[in-house]
C-alpha cells in the first residue's frame, strides 16, 4: 500500500465475501470501516446486515432503501432507450452499480472517508462499473479492490479466513456453492460453477423468480399498462410508484413463466460469460414500451433510436453511466419519449408476452389513411412517382451494367 488509509466506505451485502472484506480491510490497512448496504429490491432482509457489520467491526453502518430511486432514476431512463446489450440482455446488474457507487461516494463525503471499497472480483464487469463511477463522481478518491490485492483466491480460503476470525458463515455457503447470484428489483442473475459449461442446461432450482413456462397457468393473464412521457405509471388503471409498478410486473410475469434468459455475453474485460437471468417485469415492460412507441413515435425518430440503442446499451454495460456520451444520448432519448403516452394491452401466457392492443391520445396511427377501403386522404397514384424517384439510382446503374 503506497499511502495510509484512515477511513473506507465498503459496499456491504452481509454475505461471506463482504464480511471477510470488512475484517480484512481493518486488518490490512488499519483503518476504520464504514459499511453501506443498499436495498434495491434484492429480496433479502437487508437489516440483517446491520448486526453482522457491527459485530464485524464497522464503526458506522448505513442501510438505505433505494428502491424508488433505483427504478425512477436508473431503470426507467434506461428503458426509455429500449436498451438491450447484444440484443438480449436487459442490463439488470449493470444498471444497479452506478446507483450504489453514487451513494457510496456521498457517504464517503459525509463521514470524511478517504477511500471506498467493493467486493467485485478481478475477472468481472462490476469492478469496472463501480470504479469508473467512483472516479467520475470523485476523481481523487482512493479505491480498494480486495480481490485484486489479497491471496484469498478461492472459496476454500475465504471460509478458512472466516473461521479463523470467527466470522459467521452462511450455511448455504459452507462448501462449494453451485453458482453465484446477484439480485435487485429488475432482475436476478446466476453465473459460475455448475453454469460455466454453456452446453449444460440449467437445473430448474436455479430459477427463483419465475415458474417454468410448462408449469405456468393454462389460462392467460391480460393486463393494461399505461404510459406517460415514456414511463409506465399504472397497471389496469391503478397508479403505482415506479418501484411498486415494477414489483407488480415481476409478480405477474413470474407467475406466468415470463423473463427467463440463458445467454453467453461478452464481458468488457475481454472474456465470454454464460449467465442465467430472470427479468419478468422488465421483459413485460420492454415489450409494452415498444408497442407504445409504435403508434406515438415518428418513423425517423424510432429508427434513429434503434440505431443508437446498441451504443447506449454498451455504455451502460461497460460502466459509463456518468459519462458525457450517456448524458448526451439520454437527452435525445428523453426528448423522443415526450409523446410516448397511452395504454398497451398485453397477454401473458406460458413464458410469452403478446401485445393485443395499444391506444394513445397522441397516436400517429391514422386508420383513415391506412384503410384498404375507399378514402379521400391518400391518392394511390402518387406512389408511382415516389417509387420511380427511389428507383432512379438503381435504374441508372442497371443501364450502365447493360452497356458493359
Amino acid at each position: 500500500m503506497s499511502e495510509a488509509v484512515k477511513k473506507v466506505v465498503l459496499a456491504y451485502s452481509g454475505g461471506l465475501d463482504t464480511s471477510v472484506i470488512l475484517s480484512w480491510l481493518g486488518e490490512t490497512y488499519g483503518c476504520e470501516v464504514v459499511t453501506f448496504t443498499a436495498d434495491i429490491g434484492q429480496g433479502e432482509e437487508v437489516e440483517d446486515a446491520r448486526a453482522k457489520a457491527e459485530s464485524g467491526g464497522a464503526v458506522q453502518v448505513f442501510i438505505e432503501d433505494l428502491r424508488e430511486e433505483f427504478v425512477r432514476d436508473f431503470v426507467f431512463p434506461m428503458f426509455r432507450a429500449n436498451a438491450l446489450y447484444e440484443g438480449t440482455y436487459l442490463l439488470g446488474t449493470a444498471i444497479a452499480r452506478p446507483l450504489i457507487a453514487k451513494r457510496q461516494i456521498e457517504i464517503a463525503a459525509e463521514v470524511g472517508a478517504d477511500a471506498v471499497a467493493h467486493g467485485a472480483t478481478g475477472k468481472g464487469n462490476d469492478q469496472v462499473r463501480f470504479e469508473i463511477s467512483y472516479y467520475a463522481l470523485e476523481p481523487d478518491i482512493r479505491v480498494i479492490s480486495p480481490w485484486r490485492e489479497w491471496d484469498l483466491e478461492s472459496r476454500t480460503k475465504l471460509i478458512e479466513y472466516a473461521e479463523r476470525h470467527q466470522i459467521p458463515i452462511p450455511r448455504d455457503k459452507k462448501g462449494e456453492p453451485p453458482y453465484s447470484a446477484d439480485a435487485n428489483l429488475l432482475h436476478i442473475s446466476c453465473e459460475g460453477k455448475a453454469l460455466e459449461d454453456p452446453w449444460v442446461a440449467p437445473d430448474e432450482s436455479v430459477y427463483t423468480r419465475t415458474v417454468s413456462p410448462e408449469a405456468a397457468p393454462d389460462r392467460p393473464t391480460t393486463l393494461e399498462i399505461s404510459f406517460e412521457a415514456g414511463d409506465p405509471v399504472a397497471i389496469d388503471g391503478d397508479k403505482l410508484s415506479p418501484a411498486a409498478l415494477l414489483a407488480r410486473l415481476n409478480e405477474l410475469g413470474g407467475a406466468n413463466g415470463v423473463g427467463r434468459l440463458d445467454i453467453v455475453e461478452n464481458r468488457f474485460v475481454g472474456m465470454k460469460s454464460r449467465g442465467i437471468y430472470e427479468t419478468p417485469g422488465g421483459t413485460i415492460l420492454a415489450t409494452a414500451r415498444r408497442a407504445m412507441e409504435s403508434i406515438t413515435l415518428d418513423r425517423g425518430a424510432a429508427h434513429l433510436k434503434d440505431e443508437l440503442m446498441p451504443r447506449y446499451a454498451e455504455i451502460i454495460y461497460n460502466g459509463f453511466w456518468f459519462s458525457p456520451e450517456r448524458l448526451m444520448l439520454q437527452a435525445l432519448i428523453d426528448e423522443a419519449a415526450a409523446n410516448v403516452t397511452g395504454t398497451v394491452r398485453v397477454k401473458l401466457y406460458k413464458g410469452n408476452v403478446t401485445v393485443t392492443g395499444r391506444k394513445s391520445p397522441v397516436s400517429l396511427y391514422s386508420a383513415e389513411t391506412v384503410t384498404f377501403e375507399a378514402d379521400s386522404v391518400y391518392d394511390q397514384r402518387d406512389a408511382e412517382g415516389f417509387i420511380k424517384l427511389n428507383a432512379l439510382r438503381l435504374r441508372l446503374a442497371a443501364r450502365l451494367g447493360k452497356k458493359k
